[in-house]
């Protein structure tokens, strides 16, 4: 006998737009593109643009349909990340779905002093040793902008130096100059074993963020247009604020944010035919009666889930936010905010998940969120693992074994199947209540401090070797002389 589809085992996943949906919002985005057009500051994207036919009119760019259609072709549907080893990491494609930290904050949330401070380079070095030891997160980015270095133009590649030192894990990074991020890229070659090698392998990310509404300023295009030479991934993610930076309609962000991103997926390819690119970026809301961008809102993970639906109607990889809360510590309102994203923002199948960690609408930086949140990650994981259905589970034979009023936990079958079963929590609590009691009654953050103390006292990163680390620190020091005579966005 052939039964099909017996021997299966289904992920939970949701969509947001239905494909006549996402049509609507492809073409009024290819509309944005050629008749309302992109600011574009940068000599060598306008020359590109001009060269492939598209108009320009001083800065303002206008895209013909027929030049979209055609990069979106070139572009490949995924692409593999490597760890700092050379280790194959994450395959960025489909609904696959990786979390990583948050970056740029300009505060630390110290999670055993509960201080806030300005971010230093001790914790983001912190933060990635933390990140690196937890299980569900998949990759970082250095957590924080640090503010304890001189000169401040040159805190990108002390934060990065901090980063690759403390995690095996991919890497995604932002700067705020062009010179800084070639400088990343050179360091990053220095740890992969040469650029060459890095290329073959990659371990880092770049994220250049272009300014919504419409406009590529010349260090972001920059930016994009040199890793794009490299052959390296690119993320091209606006910060849509529907309300104040993009139209207040869901649907209107949708367009503009597909606008903006394409735009940068545009000019990777007209630099480098067939660079990856992820598409996607930070869609949320101002919150009316503060004019705060919100970090929970619910609207943030719907566009996000939505933009998945779009992503996906040309097959390519997906950029985007969860883990994150607008609370100022971690209560139960941070616990709220970053369960919902984290849930939603899997079942919506985004590929690359940034931001787990943040406090206070992105303004500071927490390990303990971090924690907290690999628990809610390791739980959305299980969830998506969905329920596997075969003669052995569907446990027939055991249960006419066991029979009316058995039970099932000396069985064979139980031993052998309950850890991939079962999800196992390392922080939640099922105690009963009087052993709670005696035990200190101790609440989730008691007990995500406590990991985190035990993390910094045990967990090693096997170091970088001793001539990388030196020609890390010389690349670094003579950057920082270069870019303290630089102004904070230069030129080539």
């Amino acid at each position: 006998m052939i039964q099909s589809s017996f021997i299966s085992q289904r992920s939970p996943q949701f969509s947001i737009l239905s494909h006549d949906q996402v049509y609507e919002i492809h073409r009024a985005s290819l509309e944005v593109l050629e008749k309302v057009g992109y600011k574009i500051l940068c000599e060598e994207a306008v020359n590109l643009l001009k060269k492939a036919g598209a108009g320009v009119d001083g800065d303002i760019v206008k895209t013909p349909q027929y030049i979209v259609e055609e990069c979106i072709r070139l572009t490949p549907k995924g692409f593999i990340l490597y760890d700092r080893e050379g280790n194959r990491a994450l395959e960025v494609e489909g609904r696959k779905t990786y979390f990583g930290t948050n970056p740029a904050s300009p505060n630390t949330r110290d999670a055993l002093t509960y201080e806030v401070h300005p971010t230093r380079v001790e914790d983001i070095a912190r933060g990635a040793l933390i990140a690196d030891a937890l299980p569900n997160i998949d990759w970082i980015m250095p957590m924080g902008s640090c503010q304890d270095v001189t000169p401040a133009q040159a805190a990108e590649l002390s934060e990065f130096e901090a980063a690759v030192k403390n995690t095996r894990k991919p890497i995604i990074f932002l700067t705020f100059s062009y010179r800084a991020h070639e400088i990343v890229y050179e360091m990053a070659a220095v740890v992969a074993g040469g650029m060459d090698r890095l290329r073959e392998r990659p371990f880092i990310i770049a994220y250049p963020e272009p300014i919504t509404p419409l406009v590529y300023p010349q260090d972001v295009a920059e930016k994009v247009l040199y890793t794009a030479g490299l052959g390296m991934p690119v993320i091209g993610g606006p910060a849509n604020q529907a309300g104040s930076t993009s139209p207040v309609t869901m649907a209107g962000t949708l367009v503009l944010m597909n606008a903006e991103s394409i735009m940068g997926l545009v000019l990777s390819q007209l630099k480098r035919p067939g660079t990856p690119y992820v598409l996607g970026g930070v869609p949320t809301v101002m919150d009316m009666a503060t004019g705060n961008m919100s970090f929970g809102a619910p609207e943030l993970s719907l566009l996000t889930a939505a933009y998945g639906d779009v992503a996906r109607f040309y097959g390519f990889p997906t950029w985007g936010t969860a883990g994150c809360t607008d609370a100022k510590n971690l209560d139960q309102q941070a616990g709220i905010e970053s369960a919902f994203s984290c849930l939603a923002q899997a079942l919506g199948g985004i590929n690359i998940i940034h931001d787990v960690g943040y406090l206070d609408s992105g303004m500071i930086s927490s390990a303990e969120m971090l924690v907290m949140g690999d628990e809610v990650i390791g739980m959305v994981k299980r969830f998506l693992k969905g329920i596997k259905v075969n003669s052995d589970t569907l446990s027939r034979e055991i249960i006419e074994k066991v029979g009316p009023g058995g039970n099932f936990l000396q069985e064979e079958h139980t031993y052998k199947h309950f850890r991939n079963e079962h999800w196992i929590p390392s922080l939640m609590t099922r105690q009963t209540f009087d052993e709670w009691a005696n035990e200190g009654q101790k609440t989730m953050g008691d007990r995500i401090q406590e990991k985190i103390r035990t993390i910094l006292e045990t967990h090693e990163v096997p170091p970088l070797s001793d001539s990388v680390l030196e020609e890390l620190e010389h690349i670094k020091k003579e950057g920082e002389k270069e870019l303290t005579k630089a102004p904070r966005h230069e030129e080539k």
